[in-house]
């Protein structure tokens, strides 16, 4: 089972239709059990940074998501979920973010004829290979809806870059962390693959789990 953490994300029902669409079981829950029960957890989002931080610490769901990451189980941020997993962003200045990963979230710089926020589909660069893009090639489109972007501290973590009048760390993948700054679940089969990817992922660490 894959639990969707509910904190009045606006993308949340469509990663849900997506996950199902694949076969998977889902759970869409604030329920502290059923995150740490799960095979894999994914943090969604669609809004603004402090809104969403306010949201999860009102809801109880900072400190079961710390448990989460802290107890090795696969855990995907998407679009917000992933500028949440960092510790700051420049939408909300003093707001501290989750902090599971080191990076800061800042907002693409304006320049004629660039819209923010960025809409629309861009192709992935894939600096260093990453489980979410297994079977993926090289330049592949995904859809973005975004006005600020992640500044890794470390390159070694970034799995996939764009270009969107700067360079853009579209995915993240540390040990048992994973995030995308697109939106996989709108991402037509590229995205589904790399939803399947990381269902494939909790099924690998559900099996060292258990030996």
């Amino acid at each position: 089972m894959i639990a969707i953490i509910d904190y009045d994300a606006g993308n949340i029902k469509s990663v849900e239709k997506a996950l199902q669409l694949l076969g998977q079981e889902v759970a869409v829950t604030r329920d502290e059990k059923t995150i740490l029960s799960a095979d894999g957890v994914i943090l969604p989002g669609v809004g603004a940074f402090g809104d969403a931080m306010e949201k999860l610490h009102a809801y109880g769901l900072v400190e079961p998501i710390r448990k989460c990451v802290a107890k090795n189980i696969p855990f995907l941020g998407i679009c917000l979920g992933l500028q949440l997993m960092f510790r700051s962003s420049e939408e909300a200045p003093g707001v501290e973010g989750l902090n599971i990963l080191d990076g800061e979230i800042v907002k693409i710089p304006a320049k004629p004829g660039l819209r923010i926020p960025h809409i629309g589909w861009n192709s992935l660069k894939q600096p260093n290979k990453g489980r979410l893009f297994q079977g993926i090639p090289e330049d592949a489109y995904v859809y973005f809806v975004h006005s600020y972007y992640l500044k890794a501290d470390d390159g070694e973590i970034v799995t996939a870059t764009t270009e969107y009048g700067t360079l853009i760390h579209a995915s993240v993948e540390k040990g048992n962390v994973f995030a995308c700054q697109f939106h996989p679940e709108k991402s037509s089969e590229t995205g589904l693959r790399i939803l399947e990817n990381f269902i494939e992922v909790t099924k690998e660490f559900r099996k060292a789990g258990e030996n």
